[in-house]
């Protein structure tokens, strides 16, 4: 029951307006004298009526706690009824974290609930994936379940705590756009005051513009695809975690930064969500000083692909992250040069073959986790690739003037956040890490 929240403390200052006493979180039990009074705070997680006492556990965010109810009078509520609890705390070392709260005086705070759809005090939810997401509100609530998301959080405090110490700029990028980033085949058009416009499926152009304000950025947001993908894998809407990176060698450099991301994604988690890790019995990677890289030629070659297909399968990415983990002792590997023709417009091309691209992937447990790259910088380069789209580059300009008036050598990439958490806990399917997941069957909750 012990954790490594800072928000402990500052929440057991908070008082009652009615007795002064200050809230103990359930995780910071074990840590007070026994004897004294304790007010905790939470859900009635489990009731257990026996002849001569009743056993109750409350939950909060931090944990969990055992109250013994012995005198009769005292009226315990239904199981997931918000409750206050006041008594004293006393030693038991067969209670959870050694201590329980005994001749409690217990105040429902809310009307008696409702039976949950699914039954949250047991060690795991074992119910099916349609039952979850359609009571993810309540679902969520569940240790286990919560811990998932709880691994998400730690990652994007690692995540922003590594960039902010790199010297990379937080920003924000408009999520309605007037035309597709990548395509205009997997875009979700919207009425924007009675004219065209769309989801944002990436911050690509905007992060790019950005690095001629502030040389290095990131951002945190949703990103949309209207890919009618049905797959474990994919989202309609995720969690995108950009970063954009001036004054490149290329793409290698955007790959070393990478790797500092991960490692501080991984510390974050270490640090900030150790309970969830142990609930869950996760395995955190370790992250080697340099990850693998592969040419995307050689990994054709070692799956035994064609030499001319444009991209990796899922299959061949299982394969190459089984060769990884055999060869190297990394859940991670780097894929670089892919071709041309499957990259976008803004890809900088391998210098001397213009066949390939400086660009990579990043394969974790054998699944795409991360695309990046090097971009183009020069304006020439630019209108060069928009017309050998047959398009035309006046269609680009909001996007152009930046690189009219001087852009550095850059690169970046966007890591999945739901894809990372999916594989850190081994989950069959990306929706079972996903708060409120948006694909082609589902709006609601």
């Amino acid at each position: 029951m012990t954790s490594n929240d800072p928000g402990l403390e500052t929440l057991a200052d908070a008082r009652s307006s009615t007795t002064g006493l200050p809230r103990t979180l359930c995780a910071a039990l074990p840590e007070t004298p026994p004897g004294r009074q304790v007010r905790i705070q939470g859900w009635v997680h489990r009731r257990r009526e026996l002849a001569a006492l009743t056993f109750l556990v409350v939950r909060d965010r931090s944990g969990l706690a055992q109250v013994v109810v012995k005198d009769p009078a005292v009226q315990v509520p239904s199981e997931e009824t918000t409750v206050d609890v006041v008594g004293t705390l006393t030693a038991d070392p067969s209670a959870p974290g050694g201590v329980e709260v005994t001749a409690p005086t217990i105040r429902s705070l809310t009307e008696p609930a409702a039976t949950p759809p699914v039954e949250l005090w047991r060690p795991a939810l074992n119910t099916s994936l349609p039952t979850l997401l359609d009571h993810a509100p309540v679902a969520w609530r569940h240790p286990a379940q919560r811990a998932r998301w709880e691994l998400a959080a730690a990652t994007l405090r690692g995540f922003r705590a590594t960039l902010d110490g790199l010297g990379f700029t937080e920003v924000q990028t408009p999520k309605f756009v007037a035309s597709a980033t990548e395509s205009g085949a997997n875009v979700f058009e919207v009425d924007y005051f009675g004219r065209p416009a769309y989801l944002a499926q990436s911050p690509q152009f905007y992060k790019q513009q950005l690095v001629g304000v502030f040389e290095r950025v990131y951002e945190v947001g949703p990103v949309f695809r209207a890919e009618p993908h049905d797959t474990v894998r994919h989202l309609a809407e995720y969690v995108s975690l950009d970063v954009e990176l001036g004054f490149v060698e290329d793409h290698r450099d955007v790959l070393a930064v990478l790797r500092e991301v991960v490692a501080g994604m991984v510390a974050g988690i270490h640090t900030y969500a150790g309970p969830a890790v142990e609930r869950l019995g996760a395995t955190v990677p370790e992250v080697s000083e340099e990850i693998p890289v592969l040419h995307f030629s050689e990994a054709l070659r070692l799956v035994g692909a064609p030499e001319d297909e444009p991209d990796l399968a899922p299959e061949h990415e299982r394969a190459l992250g089984a060769w990884a983990r055999e060869e190297h002792g990394s859940d991670f590997l780097a894929v670089e040069g892919y071709p041309m023709r499957k990259r976008p417009f803004y890809t900088h091309p391998e210098p001397g073959d213009e066949r390939w691209s400086n660009s990579f992937d990043l394969l974790f447990r054998g699944l795409e986790l991360v695309t990046g790259g090097q971009r183009l910088h020069r304006i020439s380069d630019y209108e060069a690739a928009i017309r050998a789209r047959g398009e035309d580059p006046a269609a680009y300009a909001a996007y152009l003037q930046s690189f009219r008036h001087g852009m550095p050598p850059h690169g970046g990439f966007a890591i999945g956040l739901e894809r990372w958490v999916a594989r850190l806990v081994e989950a069959a399917n990306i929706r079972e890490v996903t708060l409120f997941p948006r694909d082609l069957n589902r709006l609601t909750p």
